[in-house]
């Protein structure tokens, strides 16, 4: 595990209060980047991810096109862009068509992270009602990163974990609190 220096979190319906959770409970020292692309309305641009610092004792953003990524930060896909991560550790911003009707895509940030990261990287899909995540997921498995499917059972909407668990085939299944612990035992 010592090898985990991004964590990149995927979610939709439902995720919004485990990830306000994982916020809450990271300590200001933390070391690792925290990456989040949730699902979220294109034409709302502010309150999202001031309702994101409020929980959080580390820095929160929106990054910038061409953006060097920094530890111990957390970032957020901007609104109706997708966010690559760069082999350069950088971020870039595309609006290229929607993929599993979304933009920004769970499977467009994960498949570039497991690219650019390899096994630098755990990879979790949270809650959510499509596919978002899942292929991205199996990217993660096949560039030797670490995969977390949240439970089916703890999930408000079950699609997303349920098709993350079984196309990447991930057997760290885990509750929203162990997943949460799972972070902090990092």
């Amino acid at each position: 595990m010592s090898e985990i220096k991004y964590i990149v979190i995927g979610g939709s319906a439902g995720s919004f209060k485990i990830v306000t959770k994982i916020l809450e409970e990271l300590p200001k020292n933390f070391p690792y980047t925290l990456i989040l692309v949730l699902h979220r309305l294109k034409h709302i641009k502010e309150g999202f991810v001031d309702a994101l610092k409020i929980k959080s004792q580390l820095p929160v953003q929106e990054p910038f096109d061409k953006e060097k990524i920094l530890s111990g930060r957390v970032y957020i896909a901007p609104a109706n862009y997708h966010l690559y991560i760069e082999p350069d550790k950088t971020f870039a911003l595309s609006t290229e068509e929607v993929v599993n009707h979304s933009r920004p895509s769970i499977d467009v940030t994960l498949s570039s992270a497991a690219y650019s990261l390899k096994n630098k990287m755990l990879g979790i899909v949270l809650s959510g009602a499509n596919n978002d995540g899942a292929a991205g997921l199996k990217d993660v498995v096949d560039f030797g990163g670490i995969t977390v499917a949240q439970d089916p059972k703890d999930a408000i909407v079950a699609t997303m974990p349920e098709a993350a668990i079984k196309i990447s085939e991930t057997k760290n299944i885990l509750s929203s609190q162990n997943i949460i612990k799972y972070i902090l035992n990092l």
